[in-house]
């Protein structure tokens, strides 16, 4: 099933290269192949999800196994839960696919971004690259420690404290250096830091995790505190979204870091919320509002609630899940992560936890006035469509999981405590 996992994307450009040869006008099908191509992996990666064994101690699913260049390539799930984010269990090889996504999103910053799109992808490339370099410095540093770069070889070394020191400033550095490109693209960027995060950083090098906590809460708090004023300040409908997401990651990195099963757990639950949440308001704020009427200022969109109704709905459903009301798992995740941080460091925790009120005050600040706010604004001579078919496809899947997750949390939380637990006391 990992094989179909990775195949079926390779299978869905292959169409949709067809289809730029053969009917090249059809943007239709373009966007019909790539929804049936998403919901096809989703489901793929429900049925591994379902069939996973969370009291098994081992990788599952392993499938292929191949020596190339003295480094180890096969597939198998460990016990995170990104399930189609990264298969492969060799470092070095992840730090291959770490450094794949950046021709992809180069191209497609470069020639789908709005303003300035050569400079802000240049940027992301030139800032996730040089975060990078630090990354393959570490991997090959283990390498030369330990003869290996197989995950399961590295996670029952003990590396001593010094090397610690000096793999954890590496690491870091690297997951920490896409947070300036995860304001344009947030709900995929980030999720490969938080998978780095508790694949190398927390089971490798334990002690330095630990002693530079406070370091990395610093960090955190003020990345908090910065973005939410600068949410609140802006006009702009991505850019609020986008700096919102900034925030919400800064609240789950600080659970993954509290050294507690709680704030752990909360951390992974908070990211996988952050990317259902994240991505519907960017469908939602892009895909929808801008492409009717090309404009992203808030002041311009007046009423929508009025010609809009079924779009006015899962905006406000994913507003609510953005600023972690009840019931939905953002809600679950944010809880979990601030409860994690205040067990491990009281005041920071306390200055963590104002992102709740810092949230709630934009989201609703936003929703208000582009679904209310009086009349239909008369800047638009024409009326904006509600939502098509497929439109209403991607943001019912996506409100579907936030909310049946939101009320009932046990299914991910079952799964995270044994796995959870072994993080911890295995450390």
């Amino acid at each position: 099933m990992l094989l179909f996992l990775l195949l079926t994307p390779l299978i869905g450009i292959f169409f949709l290269i067809t289809n730029l040869f053969f009917n090249s006008n059809n943007t239709h099908m373009y966007k019909s192949i790539s929804l049936l191509v998403s919901l096809f992996n989703l489901i793929l990666s429900l049925f591994i999800f379902i069939f996973f064994d969370y009291s098994f101690n081992q990788y599952q699913f392993v499938q292929e196994h191949h020596e190339i260049n003295g480094f180890n390539f096969y597939l198998g799930i460990d016990e995170t839960l990104l399930l189609a984010v990264f298969l492969v269990l060799d470092v070095f090889l992840f730090y291959i696919f770490f450094e794949s996504i950046l021709p992809p999103l180069f191209l497609l910053i470069g020639i789908y971004g709005s303003s300035n799109k050569v400079r802000a992808s240049f940027y992301l490339f030139l800032y996730t690259l040089l975060g990078s370099l630090f990354l393959l410095l570490s991997i090959l540093s283990m390498n030369s420690i330990m003869g290996t770069t197989d995950f399961d070889g590295l996670y029952k070394t003990n590396f001593n404290y010094n090397t610690q020191l000096f793999l954890f400033y590496g690491i870091f550095i690297a997951f920490a250096s896409p947070l300036g490109g995860s304001i344009i693209l947030a709900a995929i960027v980030l999720k490969l830091s938080l998978y780095g995060i508790l694949r190398l950083i927390l089971p490798l090098l334990p002690k330095a995790s630990m002693n530079y906590t406070y370091i990395v809460y610093i960090i955190g708090v003020i990345t908090i505190i910065y973005a939410s004023f600068s949410t609140l300040r802006t006009i702009d409908i991505k850019e609020l979204i986008a700096y919102s997401s900034v925030s919400h990651a800064s609240v789950y990195l600080l659970g993954l870091f509290s050294n507690s099963i709680q704030g752990i757990e909360g951390g992974i639950v908070l990211g996988l919320a952050h990317g259902f949440v994240s991505s519907g308001l960017f469908i939602c704020a892009g895909g929808i509002l801008y492409d009717r009427s090309s404009t992203r200022l808030i002041t311009f969109y007046r009423g929508i609630t009025q010609l809009m109704p079924l779009f006015s709905i899962f905006f406000f459903i994913l507003c609510l899940s953005n600023a972690g009301t009840p019931l939905s798992l953002n809600f679950i995740g944010e809880f979990l992560s601030l409860y994690g941080t205040f067990e491990r460091l009281p005041l920071l925790g306390i200055f963590a936890s104002s992102s709740i009120v810092f949230s709630a005050a934009y989201t609703i600040y936003m929703y208000n006035r582009i679904a209310f706010g009086g009349k239909y604004s008369k800047y638009f001579v024409i009326n904006i469509p509600d939502l098509n078919q497929r439109e209403f496809i991607i943001l019912l899947t996506l409100v579907i999981f936030t909310v049946i997750l939101g009320v009932y949390p046990s299914i991910i939380l079952d799964g995270l405590h044994y796995s959870v637990s072994l993080l911890i006391y295995r450390s």
